[in-house]
């Protein structure tokens, strides 16, 4: 009876595994052929392939039906790791399975990015696969007792864990550059690969770890403001026919500012928590293995030393405030881990202004003053995390007016999520001005850092115009003193919040 299930399964197994090599072929990067690859990828490779058909057929009975949903679900990781490729240079990797739940709790930050051919495609995929399965093929139950069709089943699973457990015993090395781990192992190996790393322990040195002593304290604590905006990068270098005047609050900040630049960031398009933890951590993308693409699904639950743990042991009140939903990479979890006291979230913008879909730059700005004003004697680090210029921006429209706000000279066509970015990054400049009347007011010394977590995603944008270094830009200013010369200093993220105490007088922590 054996016989009759090997003779059913193993051909549908063998040609589900071939088509999926063949399907591989589509990602971008495409990966080696399979002959080129470690032994290990492709036992794993084609381990998990005879695994995941197994649990299938357990449910459906019927091997190419379960083998032609599994191609389904493959291609559709395939479309969706090229809509990524395609927005945001990074291919599909293991940490990236989380979001799928995220789109389905957030749809507009995720499922435009996937396109609707592709999604027609993946759908088309999937029900031709049912409808064939059904009608085409009968259980083998049919045929088979059930003690014959467990048996079998598990002796495929059990080949399978083991090409799996041969695959994992000589652990690939990866590089965690996402594209060339692709490349070079083929997608279903690079996925098992980044997911065993994010369970190896990762004890980087944390440079904000160390106790603070009488040495590390200031006569007089400024008050810190740091804003990480939203996509914010000065597109004026990306076409020369927008206006001078767009970022006029931003110029003047900048030219009386301790120093300002360039600005080396860990995200391209999207992503924010890894700027967003580079920053308040100090540790670079090396330092993190694997967690530098998502420090916040492993790493940052574990609390790890920031610069805002630093400044609570000084004395400081620490608080973030980011007008999104708090559960959004879990930052409701995280952020009391990193050292903030309190986390001002979504709920506390009800009935704000909004500019586009998100809470507006201004309305952020003016809680951020209310805060300032209602700080008392206590010393108050305000982190913002700005949410008005996040996209999907060609979800938007280009208002009446805003070409002849935003530029000297028409922007060729198919620019439109350009002049909708510009159209909030005028509102992220009228932020700025509005916070640094409000620190000027205050009557201690006080900084402002600004900076942007990432360039927009404008693909069509980039590929009529040019494509940006991925740099953002950022400024240090202070009150209660000179002046600063507006120097030019290029920067690394996990640099940026050292240079900010150092230059506000504290003795940076070396832990």
């Amino acid at each position: 009876m054996l016989d009759s299930f090997w003779c059913v399964v193993l051909p549908a197994v063998a040609v589900g595994a071939v088509f999926s090599l063949f399907l591989e072929r589509l990602l971008q990067p495409s990966p080696k052929p399979f002959w080129r690859r470690p032994a290990a990828a492709l036992a794993i490779h084609v381990g998990l392939w005879l695994y995941f058909s197994t649990g299938l057929l357990l449910v459906v009975q019927r091997p190419f039906f379960a083998v032609g949903a599994l191609l389904a679900g493959f291609l559709f990781i395939v479309l969706v790791s090229n809509a990524k490729a395609d927005s945001l240079h990074e291919p599909f990797i293991f940490q990236d399975f989380e979001y799928f739940r995220d789109a389905l709790r957030h749809p507009r930050l995720y499922l435009p990015f996937l396109g609707a051919g592709r999604a027609v495609l993946a759908v088309l995929a999937l029900a031709a696969a049912i409808v064939a399965g059904l009608s085409m093929e009968e259980s083998l139950l049919d045929g088979l007792s059930n003690e014959h069709f467990l048996a079998g089943s598990g002796v495929l699973a059990l080949t399978g864990l083991l090409l799996i457990g041969f695959g994992t015993w000589r652990r690939i090395p990866v590089c965690f550059d996402a594209a060339s781990d692709l490349r070079n192992l083929g997608l279903l190996p690079a996925l098992w690969r980044y997911g065993e790393e994010e369970h190896r322990p990762c004890r980087p040195p944390m440079p904000f770890a160390a106790a603070v002593s009488p040495a590390l304290e200031v006569p007089a604590r400024p008050t810190l403001v740091v804003v990480q905006s939203e996509s914010f990068f000065d597109p004026r270098r990306l076409f020369s026919g927008i206006r001078d005047d767009l970022l006029s609050e931003y110029d003047a900040l900048r030219a009386r500012a301790i120093c300002h630049g360039p600005l080396a960031v860990a995200a391209w398009g999207a992503n924010t928590v890894r700027t967003e933890f580079a920053f308040l951590s100090g540790l670079s993308a090396d330092s993190l293995g694997v967690h530098r693409f998502n420090p916040y699904r492993r790493l940052g639950r574990q609390g790890v030393a920031t610069l805002a743990s630093f400044l609570k042991q000084l004395g400081y009140r620490t608080i973030c405030v980011h007008p999104y939903v708090a559960s959004f990479y879990s930052r409701h979890r995280v952020l009391p881990r990193l050292g903030f006291d309190e986390f001002i979230d979504l709920r506390a913008f009800a009935g704000a202004a909004r500019s586009g879909p998100y809470v507006s730059d201004l309305a952020v700005a003016d809680r951020v003053c209310s805060l300032l004003q209602e700080a008392g004697g206590q010393p108050l680090f305000v982190f913002v995390i700005t949410m008005e210029n996040h996209g999907p921006l060609h979800l938007e429209s280009v208002a009446p007016g805003d070409e002849d706000r935003f530029y000297s000279v028409a922007p060729p066509a198919g620019c439109d999520e350009l002049t909708i970015y510009l159209r909030h990054l005028a509102n992220a400049d009228r932020m700025l001005g509005r916070l640094r009347v409000a620190i000027e007011a205050l009557p201690d010394p006080a900084c402002l850092c600004w900076f942007g977590d990432h360039v927009p995603i404008m693909p069509a944008v980039y590929r009529t115009l040019a494509r940006p270094d991925g740099q953002t830009d950022y400024l240090l200013w202070r009150t209660g003193g000179e002046p600063g010369a507006g120097e030019r200093r290029e920067v690394s993220i996990e640099r940026l919040a050292g240079l900010l105490l150092r230059e506000m007088g504290f003795r940076e922590p070396t832990g």
